[in-house]
């Protein structure tokens, strides 16, 4: 000071930065910044490493991560269909994160890489042989057409030269990144070249009267800014009056005039302007936040403020929500990262001659759309190129893959045997579906089963042997899906049992059935004796004995075994064709082996005109064991089902016999008075005229008469049946003693005429 006093200079104290635009910078920034705690808010890093809080922790962003971008670029490959693509990436923290995180992405999506290029970051060093190497690399990989491109405009726009020099125009379509899409850098000049590209932008909207500012901006009433005059040189090629030499302006031999002006036509603005006011905005809404809380509307700072804590501004500002000045809603997210908003965006020709860039989708939290109409990688050719390594191997044939390229390979056919039906093929489809309607089915009928398990019908139809059949039905419908399967040795070992597993359960139930059938009547024929080996446990026994004989075969005998078993089921069904109605469960069986052995004979011509078409084969077989499963489900079942469920009324007792109408009985009625088993596994009950007589008798009134000592007795009046059944006298003659045996009605005398 004049009078010899030192000059008192007032501090100022920063509390926040914005900035920076480039990550790198951004980095080194916030490393200096988090020493003295100070918030800074960068509005163009995009870095993903800069999302780490634990390095970063005051550092914030309007933009969102590269993180988002690079997830939206493969979403934009996925879509093209590629499978094969190259990647250059410039040298810095904002490429090579990029790039590692697209690397990851790429390998979960099964995508391979074909070229790795690395741009230098200030392009001022690298000459044009580094770019016409890399683009001469890139043309070693003609297959790869689609090329990521992460870098800066400066240093795309080397690239794109590079591809005019080296006559790779219209080679490959550019997905480019924020960096450089939609610069004019890049794009003025290199039209041709840039053409098709679809980049990733950042979603930003105009800010609101930005553009009337700016225009009215002149080198006189923007002295504040030191950078303008080297603008307003670039813009209108001239070297601005008394203005530094720079490498910029050297080049300009016109002197500027003062008279030039900005305006709608020789301007373009930048739509992530909206970034930086952004920025701005956060940090002056976090100061009024925290003003209001702290000094409670009070004008000027408070002692609380002075000097302003980092970490309270800190918490504000990551708290911070308010709409811009393009009109979106902002705010932070929890990595203090702007939000993940992208808009996708096209360069095309409109016209010959005419390019611009376009807005042709969106991608918003995690979901790409894109409209693929507006897309035109070329006029004259607006299909998207291929960027594939090797088309799909056609059926019947398998891959070579070429060395050290796992999206690459040779095509060659398959022999015979090589080839197996797919799951997903059409035969396997139609193989499948037909197997599970048969599996539900099959369900069906063990839930009706279960559901009236002690109804006469279910327990005159051999419930143990039902439900073993059911199993071996539900086993035959089961084996499909096991075909259709990818040949392995388990598999294969698993459709070679099944098979003959399936069929050995089926076919010896139904055996035991029959010979259980057939042994009653004749046996009824020739002694009163009850025959042995009729019991439920005894059935499930022979059963099971014959299914193990069947398990120890292999290979052939196996299948020759279940062959033994259709023969002898069906020579038993033609055996006890003639059993009387009420045993019509012998008729059922035998319609089900006439059936089964058509189908088969069928078959075989089928199966062996078929060796050279593997689809078929394995088709044919499937379907035949199921239509062999659904005609035993058929036949057998289905009557039962038909009563249990449309006619309840005639599931009762008297309904299993219908004495009447068995002439068979009527033409022995010496031999009436034998006691049997009639069919039913599960309950021993009399012959079938027997039965109905021993039934009438009770209800009138005689069956608990007792019997005279001369072991006659004459029904009464009231007892007597009609004529056509019998005189009106019947003579109860005492049966000679048999074992106790028979079940419940085994205290029923027996009757003759």
């Amino acid at each position: 000071m004049r009078d010899g006093s030192s000059p008192q200079v007032r501090n100022k104290v920063i509390s926040g930065v914005v900035g920076a635009a480039s990550s790198v910078t951004s980095i080194q920034v916030a490393n200096l910044l988090r020493l003295f705690k100070i918030p800074q808010v960068s509005f163009f890093s995009t870095s993903p490493e800069l999302s780490n809080k634990q390095r970063f922790e005051y550092f914030s962003r309007t933009i969102p991560s590269d993180h988002y971008q690079v997830k939206a670029m493969v979403e934009i490959v996925k879509k093209l269909g590629w499978s094969y693509i190259s990647i250059i990436y410039e040298e810095s923290n904002y490429g090579i994160k990029a790039f590692e995180e697209l690397e990851g992405l790429l390998a979960y999506n099964n995508i391979c890489i074909a070229v790795k290029e690395k741009l230098v970051k200030d392009s001022g060093v690298a000459d044009e042989g580094a770019y016409d190497l890399t683009v001469q690399r890139l043309m070693q990989k003609q297959r790869a057409r689609g090329v990521i491109i992460f870098g800066s405009d400066q240093e795309v726009a080397g690239v794109m030269r590079a591809v005019r020099r080296n006559n790779a125009t219209g080679s490959f379509t550019w997905i480019g990144s924020d960096g450089w899409s939609a610069r004019s850098l890049v794009s003025s000049g290199n039209e041709p070249e840039v053409e098709g590209t679809l980049s990733v932008q950042p979603q930003a909207n105009p800010v609101r009267g930005f553009d009337r500012y700016f225009l009215g901006l002149t080198v006189e009433n923007n002295r504040r800014n030191p950078w303008f005059v080297e603008y307003w040189e670039d813009h209108f090629k001239c070297r601005y009056p008394n203005s530094s030499r720079t490498p910029y302006n050297g080049a300009y031999n016109r002197t500027c005039t003062g008279e030039e002006k900005l305006t709608n036509k020789n301007t373009q603005f930048e739509a992530q302007l909206q970034f930086v006011s952004d920025a701005v905005m956060s940090f002056g809404y976090a100061f009024r936040d925290m003003h209001q809380k702290l000094c409670r509307g009070g004008k000027g700072l408070c002692d609380e403020m002075q000097p302003i804590d980092g970490e309270q501004l800190l918490s504000y500002l990551r708290k911070v929500m308010f709409t811009g000045l393009s009109g979106d809603r902002f705010k932070f997210d929890q990595q203090g990262d702007g939000p993940a908003r992208y808009n996708i965006i096209h360069f095309k020709q409109i016209s010959p001659g005419v390019y611009s860039w376009v807005t042709v989708g969106q991608y918003v939290e995690g979901l790409l759309k894109l409209n693929m109409s507006a897309i035109q990688f070329k006029l004259d050719d607006p299909s998207p190129p291929s960027s594939v390594c090797s088309l799909p191997c056609y059926i019947g044939q398998a891959k070579k893959y070429v060395e050290g390229e796992s999206c690459c390979w040779h095509c060659f056919n398959c022999s015979t045997y090589q080839v197996y039906i797919r799951p997903d093929s059409w035969w396997a489809i139609g193989a499948m579906l037909f197997s599970s309607l048969g599996v539900v089915m099959t369900g069906v009928v063990v839930w009706v089963f279960f559901s009236h398990h002690d109804t006469p019908v279910v327990r005159a139809s051999g419930r143990e042997l039902s439900y073993v059949l059911l199993s071996g039905v539900f086993l035959c419908y089961a084996i499909t899906f096991v075909f259709v399967l990818k040949p392995s040795a388990v598999v294969c070992g698993v459709q070679r049992f099944g098979l003959g597993f399936c069929f050995a359960v089926v076919y010896s139930a139904l055996l035991t059935k029959t010979n259980r059938i057939s042994r009653i009547f004749n046996a009824g024929k020739r002694t009163a004796k009850r025959p042995s080996f009729i019991s439920p446990r005894s059935q499930l026994c022979i059963c099971f004995c014959t299914v193990s004989i069947q398990v120890c075969l292999g290979g052939v005998m196996q299948v020759c075994g279940d062959t033994g078993l259709i023969i002898v089921c069906t020579i038993y069904a033609v055996l006890t064709r003639k059993i009387p109605e009420a045993f019509n469960e012998s008729k059922y069986i035998g319609f089900t082996m006439y059936t089964t052995c058509i189908i088969w004979l069928a078959f075989v011509p089928i199966y062996f005109s078929t060796a050279n078409n593997v689809e078929l084969r394995i088709t044919t077989t499937s379907v035949t064991i199921s239509l062999s499963a659904t005609v035993a489900l058929a036949c057998l079942f289905t009557p039962k089902l038909y009563i249990i469920l449309l006619h309840p009324e005639r599931n009762v007792r008297q309904s299993m016999m219908p004495a009447a109408k068995y002439s068979a009985i009527k033409n022995n009625l010496s031999s009436s008075s034998q006691r049997v088993d009639s069919g039913t596994q599960s309950e021993a009950v009399i012959f079938p005229l027997d039965y109905e007589l021993h039934e009438k008798l009770r209800t009138m009134g005689c069956a608990s008469h007792p019997r005279s000592s001369s072991g006659t007795q004459t029904c009464p009046a009231s007892c007597c049946l009609p004529d056509h059944r019998c005189g009106a006298t019947l003579t109860l003659a005492p049966s000679p003693a048999t074992p106790a045996t028979n079940g419940p009605l085994q205290d029923v005398p027996d009757v003759q005429l």
